[in-house]
């Protein structure tokens, strides 16, 4: 019964936090199910017998699945922040202030002072 609850509610529950934030670090859903899949393998001969490989294809896909919503969510929050403030990059509606078309925007000094002195 305890391997059972191990199997089923354990570990699928570790398998989503655990693929969430290897996502935020490594910002590649493939590679965080590739290294979830890498992890459970070892862990199936180490531990389990054969039985648990499909459990370990199984959580190969969860994993994958929250590492894409987890990516898909740090878009959302990040796509939100940036309409809310625009970084200085807005409409200046021509007024310029004199800075040669530099209107503040973090790109355009970017460019103004790496690139052209």
């Amino acid at each position: 019964m305890s391997n059972l609850l191990l199997l089923l509610f354990a570990l699928p529950i570790a398998t989503i936090i655990i693929s969430s934030i290897l996502e935020t670090i490594l910002k590649n859903p493939i590679a965080v199910a590739a290294l979830v899949f890498a992890i459970y393998l070892i862990v199936a001969f180490a531990a389990f017998d054969a039985t648990f490989l499909i459990y370990v294809i199984i959580y190969t896909i969860l994993a994958l699945i929250s590492a894409i919503l987890t990516r898909v969510i740090i878009n959302l929050i990040n796509d939100d922040d940036d309409d809310d403030n625009n970084n200085g990059c807005g409409n200046n509606n021509g007024n310029d202030n004199g800075n040669n078309g530099n209107s503040g925007c973090g790109c355009n000094r970017y460019y103004n002072n790496r690139y052209y002195r």
